[in-house]
């Protein structure tokens, strides 16, 4: 449904409104676009439903045509009113004419087709994690107990494991043999692996397994030629200026991102396809950070302050932000001393929003400044910024408060 508003020519202070249904074809949505242009109409705002106003958008846009895409949150429509699209046309207009919407962020098209790229490779790796845990299972079911966190093997799909499957597949039963086929650290796991291998692996789980292990494999061929695609279209649209005399150190974008603690160049490839390159969008890295709901809300009753959740966002991006921060969480650096400080008084989750808004944060300084550079601040940033005086009376107060008389020497 298609509602405009446009002054009327004989009476001031008037608007013509005209509502009509338009098909989502190609002709249809072009000619819509053609009319728009000959009536004069400059804006055009539309409701964010799934996938199904991309078409709309991208066709009206490439007519010239500047195109708002707005929340639906936004434009709810008042309450003990009929709900129809001929309605929801009419009031998304008349909101619009009164500046009463903001428009969602929507990438040039460039960025999208990284996006699509980004968030394609995205699906494939959380496949290749779901063959993995396939795999697994059929072991369990065989009796084998291989992928040990503590005894066995840390990762199923490293060297020593993919031997191991791949001699199973072959027929391979006798669990000495098995056991012999590990390599580098996991040697020293022989012993226990000689016992892990004795179960009742059968010519059934070898099918599997077999199975498996080529759809698995087909995905790594697959997620590695999206890499190399990714990578080449990073460095196209990167405007990132070559090192000169000033800046002989500079940087690719991508290389810059990927010096952040936890942050791998696929994560950094994937905040680059959500949030593109262009940061005058977002004025500070507290927008960007906003935008991706990593900042939770301000709920304020009377005198009584809280905090409410963060709210859903955009998984494609708090997905990846969560990894980077948990692995960061793992680093002696500042990012992995704040994460632990946060966990000792608060749940881990918040912990890792927390760590995953700083990275997003330090992200937008880096997109936005060709010539930043990430520099820690170090794991000890905090303890050098403590006020010792401070300090030592927070913790005399505290003994005093327990009833003990506490008085001080100054060490040697």
């Amino acid at each position: 449904m298609v509602c405009t508003r446009l002054p009327s020519e004989t009476k001031a202070q008037r608007r013509v409104q005209r509502v009509w249904a338009v098909a989502a074809t190609t002709d249809e949505i072009t000619a819509l676009g053609d009319h728009l242009v000959c009536q004069g109409v400059e804006l055009v705002v539309m409701e964010a439903t799934g996938v199904f106003w991309r078409p709309w958008f991208y066709l009206l846009e490439d007519r010239g045509l500047r195109v708002w895409l707005v929340n639906a949150r936004d434009v709810k429509n008042v309450p003990s009113r009929p709900k129809t699209d001929k309605l929801d046309a009419i009031w998304l207009a008349k909101l619009a004419e009164r500046g009463m919407l903001r428009a969602s962020f929507v990438p040039p098209e460039p960025v999208r087709r990284l996006r699509d790229l980004t968030r394609l490779r995205r699906t494939l790796v959380e496949e290749r994690t779901r063959y993995r845990q396939r795999v697994a299972d059929v072991l369990q079911d065989a009796c084998l107990k291989v992928a040990d966190p503590k005894q066995g093997l840390t990762d199923l799909f490293g060297m020593s494991g993919r031997a191991i499957l791949a001699a199973l597949v072959a027929g391979q039963r006798d669990p000495k043999a098995l056991a012999a086929l590990a390599m580098g650290r996991a040697v020293v796991k022989t012993a226990y692996l000689e016992k892990a291998l004795a179960g009742r692996f059968t010519a059934h789980h070898g099918f599997l397994v077999g199975k498996l292990l080529d759809l698995h494999d087909r995905l790594e061929n697959d997620i590695a030629e999206l890499n190399a695609r990714i990578e080449a279209m990073i460095a196209e649209l990167d405007r990132t200026p070559p090192p000169d005399d000033n800046h002989p150190d500079r940087l690719p974008l991508l290389d810059r991102l990927d010096e952040i603690p936890g942050v791998s160049r696929e994560i950094a490839a994937d905040i680059l396809g959500e949030t593109g390159f262009d940061m005058t969008v977002f004025p500070t890295g507290g927008h960007l950070a906003s935008w991706a709901k990593l900042t939770p809300r301000t709920i304020q009753s009377g005198a009584r302050n809280s905090h409410g959740g963060t709210g859903k966002g955009n998984r494609w991006i708090k997905g990846p932000l969560g990894q980077a921060a948990q692995a960061a969480g793992r680093t002696k650096t500042f990012l992995g001393a704040r994460y632990k400080r946060i966990v000792k008084h608060a749940p881990a989750k918040k912990a890792q929003v927390a760590v995953a808004r700083n990275i997003l944060e330090i992200a937008w300084v880096l997109i936005n400044d060709p010539d930043a550079r990430f520099t820690d601040l170090g794991p000890d940033w905090h303890t050098r910024r403590t006020d010792e005086t401070r300090k030592t009376r927070q913790h005399i107060r505290e003994l005093e408060h327990l009833g003990y008389t506490v008085t001080l020497t100054k060490a040697a």
